[in-house]
């Protein structure tokens, strides 16, 4: 059959070329698709090459074989297309597909390639087709990486115990306020929920496990077993009102005394150890680990010095009680990037420069979470603590707001506020608002130095008369790019505001916060355990960025490895890395292509349920490189074994491991392994090879959390 007669049939068909595996499915490739006429399509693993902003620019390979018997034909593809995704799917749907280029080295006549191409940029935009994120970040070729040198990464106050500890920061001097909803005094300017019982004027400390009383509240913290008749009370109505179990639930504590209770008014870090420090060694490197902690603590053996490493950043010193300084990421010693993947301490190659961890991780954080916002029906709720008070923002000729809880900037005689990842604009401080088409000029001069930096990292991508298709990147959630790796926080302290209610502000320390490559940054949960008062999280707006979100607990990883098991760790509940998900005016993900059905988002943006509930809901992915990486490099089948490079020829390897050039219809061996195409498609093989580790491994967390979840709730209700 001539291929210009075919190619009607074909022009729709071809359009799967950048269709990849739902998020809770194998990865397969390739693709195929048989023909009524028995022809055949295959469309081989698609190659992503940029992604700036939302806009994705890929290549694939694709062949036709026109009968069982006959040669297939082979060609290259490029495309652009428009990505609105869903982070905590780790799925992103394709927008406004647009071709861009088509080449087909087995087809000698120009005109039929010029032909083909045009009649595909007619048809393809009216397609939206999902993508993996899992297998876009992996083979992502290109990043424009974001200068953050203007970041504080001076130490916070480092402290060194070999008694399990809780710290319990404060927001400065202890500021106490009647609480209307608790009846009773609370020391509102802490996550920790700290009240004094006016029956003996006592303050008590809720520890999740343990209660604890005190005269002063900064020291002097004892365990309390008998609690007085208004505390007792008040522990009832908090444990309704928390919802959730505990977190002393899930974690197997192997000394069931009680922690100490150490408290901080200036930012401060815990790092302990369960008694006297003990050291194992990493094998072929002259780095020691300590193994009795859940902290990240080295000793380098050449140099005697400690590392340890805090909200991404590396700080080293000779001594475990003091004298901490910064230590750049790339000037590490050699053997911290020699650690190797699957061992107890591969969790640290993300914050190593230059390792595969820490390179997917400054991709991951380069890639947004999108929406599109309904410009009729989108609603910003603001509020203050009296009349609007503003301040200039260094270096822009913009205002911040500083007596409420929303990030609201004065520009031009006009007021913008970003709320859960959407911009609204006013012509006074009150509102009313409305969806923004356009963000403050001075956006972009916004210096970390203020609070309001990470709203530089919420972006409008396009206007439409009924949509605004907006997005953020992790930054706005306090994931920052730093050079070669990525960071949690800008390391500045920003002063909060002080009035009749207390309005804190993203920070940096205090949390032990870890890096995971599906959720992005987690509070650590080890001996450092509280439990956080936030049944009411606007009111706490600001502890890690903005409203709706805080981060997943991160499990112990000594607690959990003592008990040989992997058990569910309490997740965001209500929270979630998808902001936009929790809005009835923005749209994530609203098209259902899978047979089996999933939940979906309707079309006022809430969750349906549908046959097969989302088996991520409440799941925690591995956490750490070694549970990422553990399982071996799949052995690919040969059938996804043809590749493209840049210049759109076509490469396989053959059955021995060689490559080989497809000219003229036949496979031809290629010499010699510095040819430059070869690096590229060699390089495609190793990242498609551990784009499928990272989705493979999200999925069968995702099963395991979800069948343990199913299991545990089982247990639950026949008790």
């Amino acid at each position: 059959m001539n291929i210009m007669k075919s190619k009607n049939i074909y022009l729709s068909l071809l359009l799967f070329f950048l269709i990849l595996s739902h998020a809770q499915a194998q990865s397969s490739w390739p693709k195929e698709i048989q023909l009524n006429q028995g022809e055949k399509v295959i469309i081989y693993q698609p190659q992503p090459e940029s992604l700036e902003g939302n806009l994705l620019k890929a290549r694939a390979a694709i062949s036709i074989r026109q009968a069982p018997d006959n040669e297939p034909i082979f060609g290259a593809i490029w495309a652009e297309a428009r990505l609105l995704t869903d982070r905590d799917y780790r799925i992103a749907t394709l927008e406004n597909i647009t071709i861009t280029n088509i080449r087909f080295p087995d087809i000698g006549e120009e005109s039929q390639i010029n032909e083909l191409k045009n009649s595909l940029e007619l048809q393809v935009p009216q397609w939206n087709l999902d993508i993996a994120l899992d297998d876009l970040l992996a083979t992502l070729e290109t990043a424009a990486i974001p200068s953050a040198a203007e970041f504080n990464n001076q130490p916070p106050k480092i402290i060194y115990v070999t008694t399990p500890t809780m710290l319990v920061l404060i927001d400065g001097e202890p500021l106490q306020r009647y609480d209307e909803e608790l009846n009773i005094d609370r020391i509102i300017n802490t996550p920790f929920l700290i009240v004094m019982n006016p029956d003996d004027q006592i303050y008590y400390l809720y520890g999740d496990k343990f209660w604890y009383q005190s005269a002063m509240v900064t020291k002097g913290w004892k365990t309390v077993k008998k609690l007085p008749k208004r505390i007792k009370k008040l522990k009832k109505k908090i444990e309704k009102q928390q919802g959730n179990t505990p977190i002393s639930q899930y974690v197997f504590y192997e000394n069931p005394l009680p922690p100490e209770i150490l408290v901080s008014t200036v930012p401060a870090e815990l790092i302990q150890s369960e008694g006297e420090p003990q050291f194992a060694s990493i094998e072929g490197t002259s780095l020691l680990y300590m193994s009795n902690t859940d902290n990240d603590i080295f000793m380098d053996i050449d140099s005697q010095q400690y590392y340890i490493v805090l909200s991404g950043r590396w700080y080293t010193s000779r001594s475990l009680y003091g004298a901490w300084q910064y230590h750049p990421s790339d000037q590490l010693p050699e053997d911290f990037a020699s650690i190797p993947e699957g061992s107890e301490k591969d969790g640290v190659l993300v914050y190593v420069a230059h390792t595969e961890a820490a390179e997917e991780a400054v991709l991951d954080a380069q890639i947004p979470q999108t929406a599109r916002v309904d410009r009729h029906s989108a609603q910003c709720s603001v509020t203050y603590d009296g009349n609007p008070q503003f301040e200039p923002i260094e270096g822009t000729n913009l205002d911040l707001a500083m007596n409420t809880s929303s990030t609201i900037l004065r520009a031009n005689k006009q007021y913008f506020c970003v709320e859960n990842g959407v911009w609204f604009v006013s012509a006074h401080a009150t509102g009313p608002w409305v969806v923004s088409a356009e963000r403050p000029a001075d956006i972009d001069r916004i210096l970390p130095g203020s609070a309001a930096y990470h709203v530089r990292y919420v972006y409008i991508y396009d206007v439409t008369p009924d949509f605004i298709y907006m997005g953020y990147m992790p930054g706005y959630l306090g994931w920052y790019v730093f050079g070669p790796t990525v960071v949690y926080g800008t390391g500045y302290y920003y002063r909060p505001w002080y009035g009749r209610f207390y309005y804190p502000r993203p920070l940096t320390w205090g949390f032990g916060m870890l890096y995971d490559p599906w959720t992005g940054w987690s509070m650590s949960v080890g001996f450092n355990v509280g439990w956080y008062y936030w049944e009411r999280p606007y009111r706490y707006y600001g502890w890690w960025g903005p409203p709706m979100y805080r981060p997943a607990y991160h499990p112990s990883y000594r607690a959990s490895r003592a008990h040989q098991r992997s058990f569910p760790v309490p997740r965001r509940n209500s929270y979630s890395n998808n902001l936009y998900r929790y809005r009835r005016d923005a749209y994530t993900r609203d098209i259902n292509r899978r047979s089996d059905r999933v939940y979906v988002q309707s079309s006022r943006g809430r969750s349906q349920q549908t046959t097969t509930p989302p088996q991520n809901s409440g799941r925690q992915p591995a956490s750490t490189a070694s549970q990422r990486t553990r399982q071996a490099l799949p052995s690919r089948d040969m059938s996804n074994n043809v590749y493209t490079d840049r210049q759109g020829n076509i490469y396989r390897r053959d059955q021995s491991g060689q490559w080989q050039k497809r000219e003229t219809r036949t496979w031809k061996a290629v010499p010699g392994e510095s040819n430059n195409s070869i690096q590229q498609v060699q390089r495609q093989k190793e990242m498609r090879d551990r784009g499928q580790v990272r989705t493979n491994t999200f999925n069968q967390t995702t099963r395991k959390t979800t069948t343990s979840k199913k299991n545990s709730n089982r247990g639950r209700s026949n008790q």
